[in-house]
């Protein structure tokens, strides 16, 4: 793994584990959770909802490994805050076509432990 990759890593983690010190509950950016609902309940409460799109921006393309950089904005459904990060992808057809600086749409999931873009699409 690459510096750049290792530092984009560390940096999520730092994120979540902040994240969890202060408590923010899910979807502190702009929607609260249900009346009554603890932090700890909020996010096993969004978990059946369809990913929402974010909106991103290519920085690195590696087809070979099945990975993606993206400079992301909020991810609704894993309460991640916009960061630049690397994300496997489900399926290497993905990347067919993607360059740096791309703008695109995408889901990600947390797939065995792994953060997953599941799907994209070019932005004009």
């Amino acid at each position: 793994m690459n510096d750049i990759a290792l530092k984009t890593r560390a940096l999520g983690v730092a994120a979540a584990v902040l994240a969890l010190l202060t408590g923010a509950p899910a979807g502190a950016q702009g929607t609260a959770p249900a009346a009554g609902a603890t932090p700890a309940a909020a996010p096993n409460a969004a978990a059946p909802q369809a990913a929402a799109k974010a909106e991103a921006e290519v920085r690195r393309v590696e087809a070979s490994t099945g990975r993606i950089q993206l400079r992301h904005g909020y991810i609704a459904n894993l309460d991640m805050p916009p960061m630049t990060m690397v994300f496997r992808v489900k399926n290497a057809a993905l990347l067919e076509g993607l360059k740096e600086g791309d703008k695109i749409l995408f889901t990600a999931e947390k797939i065995d432990g792994a953060y997953t873009v599941t799907s994209l699409e070019k932005r004009p």
